[in-house]
């Protein structure tokens, strides 16, 4: 998983509340084995519409989304996650989140910025309305800015702002206590290991 310290992108508004994991990634694409290749099918209904605002040109390229209230709620899919992170967004930015949606993204490497509701209001409108519109996000000072005037900071577990400071996924961390679970298994073997009785004694024990 990337580390994500600090980031600078053009952002995408997407004003709508209550965006469930179903219209973040339908469930006809579920049958995929892989974890890539969820990105181009990201809020596939809605972007059927050309006035969509995935596809309008001047959000292309944009790795920051702000949207509406309890985003990711719905069913529990992981999907909705890989195809946000495939995509390419590296941070959403809402009033509030489901809370499944919330470890699935982080375990993603995405930063999810929870803010108030006239803050993420104003963002939206300035995304919607000013051309190039870019966030900068640092994770390191928890704090976020753009470059007329608005500057806030927010709130993060501690332990989910460690693992996306050092891009440790479940894996990731289990990984960093390889030695320890090495050891573990040789002193688990030498304990536990019974040692084979030689073929003739075992002969001499039946014939007995």
């Amino acid at each position: 998983m990337k580390p994500f310290r600090r980031h600078r992108s053009k952002v995408m508004p997407l004003n709508r509340a209550n965006i469930d994991t179903d219209q973040i990634i339908p469930k006809q694409f579920l049958k995929r084995i892989e974890r890539t290749g969820y990105g181009d099918f990201l809020f596939h209904d809605w972007r059927q519409d050309p006035d969509f605002e995935i596809n309008h040109p001047r959000h292309k390229g944009a790795e920051i989304l702000v949207t509406g209230k309890n985003f990711g709620c719905g069913s529990s899919r992981e999907h909705a996650a890989w195809a946000l992170n495939d995509h390419g967004f590296r941070v959403v930015i809402a009033p509030s989140f489901a809370d499944i949606f919330h470890s699935n993204a982080g375990k993603n490497g995405i930063l999810l910025v929870t803010l108030p509701d006239e803050q993420v209001e104003l963002l939206l409108h300035r995304a919607a309305t000013i051309d190039d519109y870019h966030l900068t996000v640092s994770l390191e000072d928890r704090d976020i800015h753009d470059d007329h005037g608005f500057s806030a900071t927010f709130s993060i577990d501690p332990f989910r702002r460690y693992c996306l400071l050092e891009g440790l996924d479940d894996i990731g961390l289990t990984l960093r206590h390889a030695d320890a679970l090495d050891t573990f298994e040789k002193q688990h073997d030498q304990a536990f290991w019974v040692t084979p009785r030689p073929a003739s004694a075992a002969t001499e024990t039946a014939h007995a």
